[in-house]
């Protein structure tokens, strides 16, 4: 069995427990979590309701609706809530002096810590606000001329296509969107729609690590691979998938990535990251202007004027709660909460389609279904407003339906009602 003693030097080496704002409470039920799990295999602790009810107590959630709509942006743990007040009271004390002069310059831990995280060298991550914010670097950021080619998928972040469709009604270059089948039938098919739209004009990709519409993992290494030695710039939208299942920077190729951290790294709202590889960032232009001496400092991405430092310190200590858990387990965990409710309602019902395949490669807790017979944004609006079931209905040209998307805090509880009422629904309609 773990001692107290063992767990926090286990700590220690993933530099972990120099977390000053790594509350005790935090501390208990990690360990507690960490005595349970033993030397099990993170598929073998999935459904062990004793360890994930440690790290439930970790959130103060509003237990009074079931929020299955953790894609959009998440709850984070009370500790790392705390430690972003903390600082908040502290920087309004005095901003000049404690804000800027005291806090500000921990943003290089925070900027170290993330970068070990996805495998880079902390002169390669730059902290943003969001994905979003990461993705617009890339997309103004890299010049283009009349005529050159972006291919984008019409399943691409809706803000990343309009973004590139102001670039092409304001520079005249060219957006290419490619549709694919919802499920896709393999990776070689998903990888040959984007290879058959490449011509010699092609300048760009942009790709999904995983969609935000039905929670498909996109073969991101496979189009890195014959993007590169046609001088193809890749930029990969991560929004979804940073602290969501297990990856490194070299298990894609990326030279660029954007992500949001108040998604599956449970930081608070207001936090992502953009990576960039040394070597390209002389290349890539800041949104906002950086003198001629940062043309290769990661950091010209941050000159975003004055900002609160409490939200991207407070990074750290989410980035010590994911770690505490163990991605691994976490992938498994949420996998094993969308096959309850996924295979359960398949089996329980024809007129019942899942959008996402249900396998470990192609996806992670996020997934699309829709119900034969019964409008979407209905059912979805039904399941909110009789029984307080938060969820998302989505309505894309090529396919609709609700998107679910649990998180470690969800109980088992909450994902059997759900399953529940959406086959009450089934079996005896829903009001007009």
């Amino acid at each position: 069995m773990t001692t107290r003693r063992e767990f926090l030097s286990g700590m220690a080496a993933a530099g972990l427990a120099a977390q000053p704002v790594f509350r005790e409470r935090a501390i208990r039920s990690l360990f507690r979590a960490n005595v349970i799990a033993g030397d099990r295999a993170p598929h073998a602790l999935a459904d062990d309701e004793s360890y994930w009810a440690e790290i439930q107590r970790a959130f103060d959630s509003d237990r009074t609706m079931i929020n299955l709509n953790n894609g959009g942006c998440s709850p984070t743990p009370s500790h790392v809530l705390e430690a972003m007040i903390r600082d908040l009271r502290f920087s309004n004390e005095l901003p000049v002096e404690h804000m800027w002069r005291v806090l500000e310059p921990r943003i290089e831990s925070v900027r170290r810590d993330l970068a070990r995280e996805f495998g880079c060298d902390p002169e390669e991550m730059a902290i943003t606000r969001n994905a979003s914010e990461a993705n617009e670097i890339m997309i103004f950021g890299l010049d283009l001329k009349r005529g050159d080619e972006v291919v984008i998928t019409n399943q691409n972040y809706g803000r990343m296509i309009t973004s590139w469709e102001q670039r092409a009604r304001r520079e005249g270059i060219v957006v290419k969107q490619i549709s694919f089948k919802v499920p896709p039938p393999s990776d070689d098919y998903l990888v040959d729609r984007f290879r058959e739209a490449i011509t010699s004009r092609t300048k760009v990709i942009e790709v999904t690590h995983i969609t935000n519409l039905t929670g498909q993992i996109m073969p991101v290494r496979r189009i890195v691979d014959i993007a590169r030695p046609l001088g193809i710039q890749v930029f990969i939208d991560g929004a979804h998938a940073f602290a969501h299942f297990p990856f490194k920077r070299d298990d894609l190729g990326a030279d660029y990535y954007g992500t949001s951290l108040h998604k599956w790294l449970l930081a608070p709202v207001g936090t992502g990251f953009l990576y960039v590889r040394k070597e390209k960032q002389k290349n890539l232009w800041p949104l906002m202007a950086a003198a001629a001496t940062q043309d290769t400092d990661i950091r010209k991405y941050e000159e975003i004027g004055t900002h609160p430092a409490a939200n991207h310190n407070a990074i750290s200590a989410a980035l010590a709660f994911h770690r505490g858990i163990g991605v691994e387990r976490k992938a498994a965990r949420l996998r094993y909460l969308r096959d309850r409710w996924a295979k359960r309602l398949l089996a329980e019902s024809s007129r019942i389609a899942v959008l996402t395949p249900l396998d470990d490669r192609q996806a992670g807790a996020i997934a699309l279904f829709n119900v034969e017979g019964i409008d979407s944004v209905k059912l979805g609006a039904w399941l909110l407003g009789q029984h307080r079931i938060v969820n998302t209905p989505i309505i894309h040209p090529e396919f609709r339906g609700i998107r679910i998307t649990p998180n470690v805090y969800t109980t088992l509880d909450e994902i059997d009602l759900f399953a529940d009422k959406v086959l009450d629904a089934v079996k005896k309609g829903i009001p007009a």
